[in-house]
């Protein structure tokens, strides 16, 4: 299984929106005769390239083992059920490490293996395959995202000058960390602040990376530029916006964004009705990069998942902070993290944190 969970984690950056799967077949013998993880989606399964591996080396799958990281899919969808595959081909035993909780599949998979007279094993490296598809988890069962607020700050807290400026207050190791972290990503978030301030690209620049993250804009009051580099080729673009159809909704179309309201209260967009757009167009790890206000916003209602956190060993003193968050009247009403990793990445510090209360955490 653990063979297997590392073949899953080869589907990283390129499985979305389908979960991060591995799959390892062994003979009776013990010998691994077969293994594969998902590919792009609409491209086979995890359990599929395993067969089409074995099929390769001539080996004969009947009789055989199967470790998968998620229960086989028991569902038409861009692919065949990848049960039906395992049942054709032979194998004797499925271990998998957990239940599928896309309402799809939800047991059916398990159901139509233990009917075929396969034996079905569930349990071994359960916390590791979702942990790995935490996003994919959080979408099946609660309807939104699961959220990282990426943040690069000071030892003393600060994304950047009183001015804006904050190129660059990490090195070049944890820049580079951080686009891991976006190319992993079903989408990443940013601000209207941020794409007047800085007008990032907010790709991911990484070699060999398979696919490029859409891209989603808070922007109340339809603000972004026509000129703005967020308008790449051939990349998806998701405009959330408190106004109303305009002259500026169909420029922007024009460009390729897709416009959507969702007003909230005050002129604002309304965050929580972003979180569950974006899980309807299978988003399922969103990516936030944004600023102190942005974040600020995402926090107080509660949106955030888990913070990602790059602390350079410098001192900027005055500045921008990680979220604009109101006073408290005590220590008893700050939010809640728990450290879950905390890592050298060059001569930078990496901390994720999560909000204690949430799946995982």
């Amino acid at each position: 299984m653990q063979q297997a969970l590392a073949l899953a984690r080869r589907s990283l950056g390129l499985s979305e929106p389908n979960p991060r799967v591995g799959c390892v077949l062994v003979a009776p013998d013990g010998a691994v005769i077969g293994q594969g993880h998902t590919q792009e989606a609409g491209g086979p399964h995890a359990e599929v390239m395993a067969l089409r591996d074995a099929a390769a080396a001539g080996h004969d799958v009947r009789g055989a083992t199967a470790y998968v990281t998620l229960e086989p899919c028991a569902h038409q969808g861009r692919t065949g059920p990848c049960c039906d595959a395992l049942i054709d081909a032979g194998i004797a035993r499925v271990v998998a490490a957990t239940g599928d909780p896309n309402p799809l599949v939800g047991g059916r998979g398990f159901e139509r293996l233990r009917a075929a007279g396969i034996e079905v094993q569930v349990g071994p490296g359960a916390e590791q395959s979702r942990e790995l598809n935490i996003g994919f988890f959080s979408r099946m069962e609660r309807g939104i995202p699961w959220v990282r607020l990426k943040v690069a700050a000071s030892l003393d807290g600060r994304t950047a000058l009183d001015d804006g400026r904050s190129q660059w207050i990490t090195a070049e190791a944890a820049r580079a960390d951080g686009h891991a972290w976006r190319a992993r990503a079903g989408a990443v978030l940013t601000g209207i602040g941020t794409v007047l301030q800085d007008d990032p690209l907010l790709d991911a620049r990484l070699a060999g990376v398979a696919r490029q993250p859409p891209l989603a804009l808070v922007d109340s009051r339809l603000e972004v530029p026509l000129t703005a580099r967020l308008f790449g080729p051939q990349r998806r673009l998701w405009i959330y916006t408190a106004q109303p159809p305009s002259p500026k909704w169909l420029e922007l179309q024009e460009r390729g964004a897709k416009v959507v309201s969702l007003p909230g209260p005050g002129g604002k967009v309304d965050l929580a009705a972003v979180l569950r757009d974006l899980a309807a167009r299978d988003v399922n790890e969103l990516h936030v990069e944004a600023g102190h206000k942005l974040n600020g916003s995402l926090l107080r209602e509660g949106l955030v998942d888990e913070l990602l956190v790059y602390l350079a060993p410098r001192l900027i003193g005055p500045g921008q902070p990680m979220a604009h968050l109101a006073p408290l009247a005590s220590l008893a009403q700050a939010l809640p993290l728990r450290f879950t990793s905390v890592e050298m990445v060059g001569e930078d510090l990496r901390v994720l944190a999560r909000v204690t209360g949430r799946a995982g955490a």
